[in-house]
C-alpha cells in the first residue's frame, strides 16, 4: 500500500454504525452472483444488515442476460419511501440505473432522505464494452455522481465519466480518475482489474487529487461475475461502520481476494460464476491454526482446502506478496544472502536496527500490557527483552558503541508501531511483519550458510528454530484477535499489517 500523493484522502467523520443498515438500490440476479443478491451477501459477510429496493427484474445466469423487466418509477418510488419511512439507513449502495428518469426518481430520493453514505457503481458498459446506457442516461448519472460519496467505476465505465479514452495502464487509470474526482467533487474508487499484468491495484482518489494505493495480486480465476457489486457494496459497509475509506478498501480487498481465490469450489453455473461471499465463514469451528512461516510459502498462515479457510494471517501474507517480492529483489538482501553484501553498508543497517530495536522493544511492551492473557502477557514481554538483549549483542559485536542518527525511515516505523498501541489487535498486527518476514528471510537464506560467510551471525539468529516459533506463536495470537474482532477493527488490522510491511521494505532499500 502506498500512498503517491503527499498524503492520504482526508476521512470525513461519520458516526460508526455497531451493525451497519445498508440499502441496495439495484437489479436482480435470479442466480445469486451479481446485483441485489451480491449486495445483500456482501454486506451479510462484512457485518451489515441489508435492504434492498428492486430496479429491475433481470432474467439472467452465469452465461447471460435473457430478458430485462422494469417496473414503473412509481413503484420504485415506493419502495424507496417504504424503507425510508420505517428504517434509519447507513448507508446506500447505488447499482444498475437503466434510465434518465429511474435516475432521476432515485435522485429526489436521495435529496429528501439524505442517507450518511452514498456509493454509486455506475453500470454503464457491458463486459463486451456495448454501451448500456442512452446519452440521457448517461449525463444524469454523472450528475448523479456529484451527490454521492463514492464512485467505483471500472475502467470502461470511467473513461465514460470522465470523457477520455478507456486507460491501458495504471498511470493512466489514476489520471483519470483524478478528472473524474476533481470534476465532480467526489471520491473515486479506482479498480485495476481490468488492466494486464499479474498486479491487480486499487486505489481511493480524493476530490483534491491525493492518491491512496492498495496493491494487490491477480487471482487466476474465470468466476467474477458480480465483483463490482460485491466491491461496492463492501464499502459502503465498511464506511458505514466507521471506516476511513482507505481503510475499507484495505479490509473489503483482502475479503474480495478471498472470495475470488474460493470462487472455483462453489461449483455454480457453467459459465463465468459469482464469487465466493462467505468464504471467511466456512470455517465454523473458529481460525485456521498457522503453520510456521517457513514450512509452506504459498500459504503460510494456513492451508487451504476444500473445508478451510485461510486463516487472517494468511490473506494478509498473501495480499502482501509484491512487497516480499520487492524485499528479495534489493540489492541489500542479495548481498545479505550470498555475502557479497559491502560491510559499510551492512554496518549502516545495523546502526539503524539498533535504533530501531529500542522503540521496538518499547512497543512489545505495550503488546504485553495489552495482552488479554497471562500467557500472551508473558510472550510479548519475552519478545521484548529479546529484542534488546540477544539482538543487540548482534549489533554490538558488528558496531561496538558507535552510535548513529535515526534515519527517517527508522522514525516513520517506529513512529507507526507506536501509533498501532490504540488497540491490541491492531497493534499486534502492526507487530506481526517484524516476525515473520525476517524469519520468512532467515530460513531461506539460510540455505546458504557457510563458515567463511561474513553475515552467517545474522542468518543464524533469524533462520533458528527458536524465532521459528516465536513467529508462529505471534501469528496465531494474531489470528486469534482477527477472529475476535468486528469487521472494522479487522480492516485496521490489515491496514496496519499492510503498512508495517512497507516500513520492512523501505528499512531494507534505504539501507
Amino acid at each position: 500500500m502506498t500512498d503517491t500523493a503527499l498524503a492520504a484522502p482526508a476521512p470525513t467523520p461519520v458516526r460508526a454504525a455497531a451493525i451497519p443498515r445498508v440499502l441496495s438500490i439495484a437489479g436482480t440476479d435470479p442466480t445469486g452472483g451479481a446485483g441485489v443478491q451480491a449486495d445483500l451477501k456482501s454486506i451479510g459477510a462484512l457485518g451489515g444488515y441489508g435492504m434492498a429496493v428492486v430496479t429491475a427484474l433481470v432474467a439472467q445466469n452465469t452465461r447471460g442476460v435473457r430478458a430485462v423487466h422494469v417496473p414503473p418509477t412509481t413503484f420504485l418510488a415506493a419502495q424507496l419511501d417504504a424503507v425510508s419511512d420505517d428504517v434509519e439507513i447507513d448507508a446506500v449502495k447505488i447499482g444498475m440505473l437503466q434510465s434518465a428518469d429511474i435516475i432521476g426518481t432515485v435522485r429526489q430520493w436521495l435529496g429528501r432522505v439524505r442517507p450518511p453514505i452514498v456509493v454509486l457503481d455506475p453500470v454503464m458498459v457491458a463486459t463486451s464494452g456495448d454501451r448500456l446506457l442512452d446519452p440521457a442516461a448517461e449525463e444524469a448519472l454523472r450528475e448523479l455522481a456529484r451527490d454521492v460519496d463514492l464512485v467505483t467505476p471500472n475502467l470502461a465505465e470511467l473513461a465514460v465519466l470522465a470523457g477520455r479514452t478507456r486507460a491501458t495502464s495504471w498511470a493512466q487509470a489514476v489520471a483519470d480518475a483524478q478528472t473524474l474526482a476533481h470534476d465532480t467533487g467526489t471520491t473515486v474508487l479506482l479498480k485495476g482489474g481490468h488492466l494486464d499484468g499479474a498486479d491487480c491495484p486499487d486505489a481511493i482518489v480524493a476530490a483534491d487529487g491525493a492518491v491512496h494505493e492498495v496493491g494487490g495480486v491477480r487471482v487466476q480465476t474465470r468466476h467474477t461475475h458480480g465483483t463490482g457489486c460485491s466491491l461496492s457494496s463492501a464499502m459502503a459497509t465498511l464506511r458505514a461502520g466507521g471506516a476511513t475509506w482507505p481503510e475499507a478498501l484495505q479490509r473489503a480487498k483482502t475479503w474480495l481476494t478471498g472470495a475470488l481465490t474460493h470462487a472455483d469450489a462453489l461449483r455454480v453455473g457453467e459459465g463465468n460464476g459469482p464469487i465466493d461471499h462467505f468464504h471467511e465463514l466456512r470455517d465454523a469451528a473458529g481460525p485456521t491454526r498457522p503453520e510456521a512461516p517457513g514450512d509452506a510459502p504459498a500459504a503460510p498462515g494456513g492451508a487451504v482446502g476444500t473445508n478451510t479457510v485461510p486463516s487472517w494471517s494468511a490473506r494478509v501474507w498473501e495480499a502482501a506478496a509484491p512487497e516480499r517480492a520487492e524485499v528479495d529483489d534489493l540489492d541489500f538482501v542479495r548481498g545479505l544472502g550470498d555475502g557479497t553484501l559491502p560491510r559499510e553498508t551492512f554496518l549502516r543497517y545495523l546502526a539503524q536496527d539498533a535504533l530501531y530495536l529500542g522503540e521496538y522493544s518499547r512497543v512489545l511492551a505495550k503488546a504485553s500490557a495489552l495482552a488479554p492473557t497471562s500467557e500472551e502477557q508473558a510472550f510479548w514481554a519475552r519478545a521484548a527483552e529479546s529484542s534488546i538483549v540477544e539482538e543487540r549483542r548482534l549489533h554490538e559485536s558488528h558496531l561496538g558503541t558507535t552510535a548513529a542518527a535515526p534515519a527517517p525511515q527508522t522514525l516513520a516505523y517506529t513512529n507507526h508501531l507506536h501509533a498501532s498501541a490504540r488497540s491490541y489487535a491492531e497493534l499486534v498486527a502492526a507487530l506481526l511483519p517484524c516476525f515473520w518476514l525476517y524469519t520468512d528471510l532467515g530460513v531461506r537464506l539460510a540455505t546458504r550458510r557457510h563458515d567463511e560467510h561474513p553475515y552467517d551471525d545474522w542468518l543464524a539468529m533469524y533462520g533458528d528454530p527458536a524465532f521459528t516459533a516465536a513467529t508462529a506463536r505471534a501469528t496465531e495470537i494474531a489470528d486469534a484477535a482477527a477472529f475476535g474482532a468486528g469487521p472494522i477493527e479487522r480492516a485496521r488490522m490489515d491496514a496496519a499489517f499492510a503498512r508495517s510491511m512497507e516500513h520492512e521494505r523501505e528499512f531494507f532499500a534505504r539501507a
